[in-house]
């Protein structure tokens, strides 16, 4: 009986650590980001309005912008940003 009170708590904390919201989906949690500031091997950077971004396993980050462009970054070279405005 108290192993399957502790399964049921681990899952309920479990879903409470998954709540969120916004333009991230990952089991159904979401994360808001507004934009993103990449750095590019030449030297430059660019901010860019966010649509969408995933992370994957690694240091990966897929941008997908607002303009329809999908960059996939590390992220030693992006800053994801939420503007409170």
């Amino acid at each position: 009986m108290k192993k399957w009170i502790a399964l049921i708590l681990a899952t309920l904390l479990l879903a409470l650590t998954l709540a969120s919201c916004g333009n991230y989906d990952y089991f159904d949690t979401n994360y808001t980001f507004d934009y993103a500031i990449v750095s590019f091997p030449d030297g430059s950077v660019e901010t860019i309005p966010l649509k969408s971004w995933t992370d994957y396993e690694g240091e990966q980050i897929q941008l997908i912008a607002e303009d329809g462009r999908i960059l996939l970054v590390n992220s030693v070279n992006c800053i994801l940003v939420n503007d409170p405005d």
